[in-house]
């Protein structure tokens, strides 16, 4: 048997795991800005409650949270039921199912870096807009978010990153169907059981490379200690 990668193998993984990846860093980046903002802002007593949830998938098994959202999303759960009868959707074995467990896995990383961007403004150059005049949103807009958009940012890279190279949870909750479910990290496992050395060196190349130069943007964005300048 040749060992040469197939090429349609190594492409539609790929496309499907970018695809996957953009959806899903798109619901976290909104959803992880959001909680971050208000968790900074906010001194409601539930707020280390929310936040320990909310990093809960960052240290859980990937096979936990892919069995939790099967206890959740599936056929003979409330919601799984409501989404199949009502919407027509059905996440189990599914690009849906997919995207949910990589922004389950991806949120905590996109939400840790949010608040600490906002916790880090200081106060002072908030409240200068509000004595004079400006409006929550306003200060939000022009003040909170141009001063946190790169620990925003690099929490967004990261989460990326790690909604592209997602198994455990989407093994669990969306199998592993070719062409439709099967993103770059399942077929890397598929291709190392099926003998096809070859396919799961270009697969691993290939995701390699681009988390590297992921996690490169998101170092350059991090803010960190400015340089000090001899005089």
């Amino acid at each position: 048997m040749s060992d040469w990668p197939d090429w349609g193998g190594i492409v539609t993984p790929l496309v499907l795991s970018l695809k996957v990846a953009f959806w899903a860093t798109l619901v976290s980046g909104v959803l992880g800005t959001a909680l971050g903002l208000y968790l900074a802002k906010s001194r409601c007593w539930l707020r280390n409650v929310l936040d320990t949830v909310c990093t809960l998938p960052m240290v859980l098994p990937p096979t936990v949270l892919g069995y939790y959202l099967l206890v959740l999303f599936g056929s003979q759960s409330s919601l799984g039921r409501w989404l199949k009868d009502s919407l027509g959707v059905s996440l189990i074995f599914s690009l849906g199912g997919a995207i949910v467990a990589a922004t389950v896995v991806s949120f905590p990383l996109v939400f840790k870096p949010a608040r600490a961007a906002f916790e880090s403004i200081e106060p002072q150059l908030e409240q200068a807009g509000r004595v004079l005049g400006v409006s929550e949103w306003g200060i939000l807009l022009r003040v909170s978010l141009p001063l946190a958009w790169r620990g925003i940012m690099a929490g967004i890279m990261l989460g990326f990153v790690r909604a592209l190279g997602e198994f455990g949870a989407t093994l669990m909750i969306a199998g592993s169907i070719p062409g439709k479910t099967q993103t770059l990290s399942i077929a890397i496992y598929e291709a190392v059981q099926a003998g096809r050395d070859g396919q799961a060196h270009v697969l691993a190349l290939v995701i390699s490379a681009v988390c590297v130069a992921l996690l490169l943007l998101a170092t350059w964005l991090t803010p960190g200690r400015q340089e000090i300048r001899g005089s």
